[in-house]
């Protein structure tokens, strides 16, 4: 880490909704992860929703972003928005369920993070961008002037130290409270020098890009016009946080019917081959299957399912397209990707299409239900192995992590013409 640099991490004085208690109404997930149907619907809970900045409309001819621009500045005129006095850091607690019906609570902060390159290694990626969303993004914070949502970073935090800093926090009455989609949200504004103390445990080594790879790169572009505008909202959570949860994205395979027999057969090259009995748990076997091989299971129509296993002698070497480096040729999504969907969606000569989700019951009905051709179930990747991946300075295989719960918007705003 170059010590002559800034501090990666900083407090900032925040923009809040003032109407606190009707909260639930004005957030809303990320804009990348809004449907046309979802914008309506969080659009109907309040004229001042989140959603109405994020992802602006305006009349035909109209300029969409200096729409979110005028309407930020009247919400302000009005008394929407509210400016904290003190530099602060935001700590969220996010109790939400995964698809198996558990519950879970993770817990982070959110706080101001230099955006500069990743030459500098301060901030690593994971992921590879698009100019179409960046440019989107980078219009709307040109004309705004303002984080309107922020991107999600992993703090490695070996010693658990910030961890344990975090839930200290957390450990008063919240100041804010509000429920989306199913996720429960407490917050706690913690300002002076406990502020500081959290922002330096978050900063003290490198940073790892979880979700928001695209508004990360508009940050350091537009940095690059404006100096002074150097830094993003973000929202940081430990490595060590027993809420941190990535899901894995299933494949569903969509098209002609194809041929499990055949597919079998040519999957035997690599893999041990099983079947799945029907009364088995398909997610607790495919955990069990992965613990130390790559594994998946491969559901059929007609409850035609089998259990694939990377055999310990399989020959990935003569595999061309796995990743350039080991980190990534080591993923189980890239393994499967290329010797498993990849044969699905060539086994026919009619064009296929592909659709992901993270809920297996999903994938499963699509099968049995849904029209599709088959499903393949995948184990979830690793925060480690994103790591990994992050520091080769490699990138993953498109869909290989999916962080939840999102970040929500709305919890809180930072202007990027004020300090720090």
């Amino acid at each position: 880490m170059n010590a002559d640099l800034p501090p990666l991490v900083a407090a900032f004085r925040g923009e809040r909704y003032a109407a606190k208690p009707r909260l639930s109404a004005l957030v809303a997930p990320p804009y990348d992860v809004i449907t046309r149907e979802d914008r309506a619907r969080y659009a109907g809970r309040d004229p001042h929703n989140i959603v109405h900045l994020i992802l602006p409309e305006a009349p035909a001819g109209a300029d969409r972003y200096a729409r979110a621009a005028a309407t930020l500045a009247a919400w302000r005129a009005e008394g929407v928005f509210t400016r904290d006095v003190a530099g602060s850091v935001y700590v969220v607690a996010q109790d939400f369920p995964l698809p198996s019906g558990e519950r879970r609570t993770r817990l982070g902060m959110f706080g101001s993070v230099r955006a500069e390159p990743f030459t500098t290694q301060r901030v690593r990626p994971h992921e590879s961008t698009h100019s179409a969303p960046k440019a989107d993004r980078l219009a709307l914070l040109r004309a705004t002037r303002t984080n309107l949502e922020s991107i999600l970073l992993v703090a490695p935090d070996a010693d658990g130290a910030l961890a344990q800093a975090l839930a200290r926090a957390a450990a008063g009455v919240p100041e804010a409270r509000a429920e989306l989609d199913g996720v429960r949200i407490r917050v706690w504004m913690v300002a002076g020098t406990p502020a500081e103390r959290l922002a330096a445990l978050a900063g003290r080594a490198q940073l790892y890009i979880a979700d928001g790879h695209h508004r990360y790169e508009t940050a350091v572009a537009y940095a690059q016009d404006h100096p002074e505008a150097d830094r993003l909202l973000s929202f940081i959570v430990s490595a060590a946080d027993p809420g941190l949860t990535i899901l894995p994205t299933h494949r569903i395979i969509f098209g002609a019917g194809r041929d499990p027999a055949r597919l079998i057969e040519t999957w035997r090259e690599w893999f041990e081959v099983g079947r799945v009995a029907p009364c088995m748990d398909r997610i607790e076997r495919l955990a069990e299957l992965g613990r130390e091989r790559t594994a998946c299971v491969v559901a059929f129509p007609g409850a035609y399912d089998v259990s694939l296993v990377l055999k310990q002698d399989a020959p990935l070497e003569r595999v061309s397209g796995l990743g350039k480096t080991p980190a990534v040729r080591a993923l189980d999504v890239a393994r499967i990707e290329v010797l498993v969907v990849q044969y699905i969606l060539g086994a026919d000569t009619a064009t296929p299409s592909l659709g992901y989700t993270a809920d297996p019951h999903a994938a499963f009905e699509a099968v049995r239900h849904g029209g599709a051709a088959a499903a393949v179930l995948l184990n979830p990747t690793k925060v480690e192995q994103v790591f990994a991946v992050a520091d080769a300075g490699d990138v993953m295989p498109p869909k290989s992590t999916y962080f939840v719960p999102k970040v929500p918007s709305g919890l809180v705003l930072r202007p990027v013409s004020f300090d720090p």
